[in-house]
């Protein structure tokens, strides 16, 4: 593993590296951020910055995130759909300076933990603006959520009700909406399906257990109950599967005013919106997605009745993913039967996506350009597991060898935020990358972070 060097706060990129050619689909580029350009010298420069004198600066493995990518992703949202509450889901990634870009954007935040919901108030963003989730919520995250004023808590289970009206101080009422199981299955593999009744989250509507909740909560004069939220998968590329799941909560909503006599003025229809990881694959098209949403919503309230509730959206990974690019270098490289491994200084315990549910990537040779045919390679991590797995079947240099860099990109979400210290590798880190400068985020976690935490003798 390279040693990071000295850094400022902000590293300029030189001339030199500035040179560049536009990018293309043909370079290979489709998916990186679209401030990517291929120079002359088989360098990639991502916000104006060169992926080579990043990694020479700040050592690797190094996380790059392109900030003009993230605000870009971020107005697209807030175009697509106009008058909706656009809330970035914190669990993609989360750290000081993305939460002051999506604040200065103008997006809220759903956080699932008391520790993501500290960090956020902490580092200045309004807690009123904050939705907290979990299917699990201990007393002490529900506590926080009370003593720092969160604007919304989202029922995830009965015993929440009884738990969090008793913590309610007296004359107090907390907003609340109650998590909704649509029955509609949708996402990129079954571990990220989260819409359907066999799986951990939500109340159903099949069961009528979402009702019943609903019931309760009205009863509950420390509770108040705006809306309706659900959730239904990620990595999910086409729109049906929302607008089935609207129809649901719409239904819902029509009869939660029929048996009621309530209102509920706002409905939350989760995130999960479809990223490409590799060339060729399709991402959701977010445009689409807010123009036909908020038409059907209209349709569906008006044919039922009932006034058209606030929208909300919760994107994570369509804002943070696709603006991220992890940078390797190269440890080893050997032939096992015909199977060729490229072996990085890197792996799973940065990037535990393709142990968990088999995701795919893109890597590229950076750094210099070869005439050597290309070959099929698996891009393997230093760890001591066999499935320390980065990329499958990567398309490579057949002359790639120790020292080279690798660059894999749509790295920006889920990739650090589910990172470990497994083998005692300390997390790599972050850099900001923006019109040209390299600006650290987060520092390499080292053999002394992690031994700080043993106390014990």
């Amino acid at each position: 593993m390279h040693t990071a060097l000295p850094t400022s706060t902000s590293v300029p990129i030189t001339p030199q590296a500035a040179a560049s050619v536009p990018p293309s689909n043909a370079a290979g580029l489709s998916v990186w951020p679209t401030s990517a350009r291929l120079t002359s010298r088989g360098d990639v420069a991502v916000g104006g910055v060169s992926l080579v004198e990043a990694a020479e600066r700040f050592g690797t493995p190094v996380y790059l995130l392109d900030e003009g990518e993230v605000r870009d992703r971020c107005r697209t949202y807030i175009r697509a759909f106009p008058d909706t509450d656009v809330v970035y889901a914190a669990k993609a990634f989360l750290c000081r300076a993305l939460l002051h870009w999506v604040q200065e954007e103008g997006l809220g935040l759903d956080v699932c933990s008391s520790g993501e919901l500290e960090f956020a108030v902490t580092n200045g963003f309004p807690p009123e603006r904050i939705v907290l989730h979990g299917n699990a919520k201990s007393p002490d995250d529900l506590r926080a959520a009370l003593r720092l004023g969160v604007g919304r808590i989202v029922i995830d289970s009965p015993w929440e009700i009884a738990q969090l009206s008793a913590l309610v101080s007296e004359g107090a009422r907390q907003k609340v909406l109650v998590r909704v199981l649509p029955g509609v299955s949708a996402g990129g593999h079954t571990a990220i399906r989260t819409g359907t009744e066999d799986q951990k989250f939500g109340l159903s509507l099949i069961d009528g257990s979402a009702q019943h909740a609903i019931s309760r909560i009205l009863g509950q004069p420390h509770l108040e109950l705006v809306g309706l939220h659900c959730h239904i998968g990620s990595q999910i590329t086409t729109v049906k599967p929302y607008l089935t799941a609207l129809r649901r909560m719409v239904g819902l909503l029509a009869q939660v005013r029929e048996q009621h006599g309530v209102v509920l003025p706002e409905l939350d229809m989760g995130g999960g919106h479809a990223v490409a990881y590799r060339p060729g694959e399709t991402p959701l098209d977010i445009p689409n997605l807010g123009e036909r949403i908020r038409r059907e919503l209209a349709t569906n309230c008006t044919a039922a009745g009932i006034p058209t509730p606030r929208l909300a959206i919760e994107p994570g990974r369509a804002l943070v993913g696709p603006a991220g690019v992890a940078l390797y270098r190269v440890l080893a490289v050997k032939m096992t039967g015909d199977r060729r491994f490229v072996a990085v200084d890197g792996g799973m315990s940065d990037n535990p996506r393709p142990a968990l549910y088999g995701a795919r990537y893109a890597p590229r040779l950076i750094g210099r350009r070869s005439t050597a045919e290309s070959c099929t390679a698996t891009v393997v991590g230093r760890h001591c597991e066999a499935g320390d797995v980065l990329a499958t079947d990567a398309v490579l240099p057949a002359d790639i060898h120790p020292g080279d860099l690798v660059a894999i990109p749509v790295a920006g979400a889920y990739h650090l935020s589910m990172a470990s210290s497994y083998n005692a590798v300390g997390r790599p880190p972050v850099v900001a990358v923006h019109e040209g400068r390299a600006r650290l985020l987060i520092r390499r976690e080292s053999l002394a972070d992690i031994n700080g935490r043993d106390i014990g003798m």
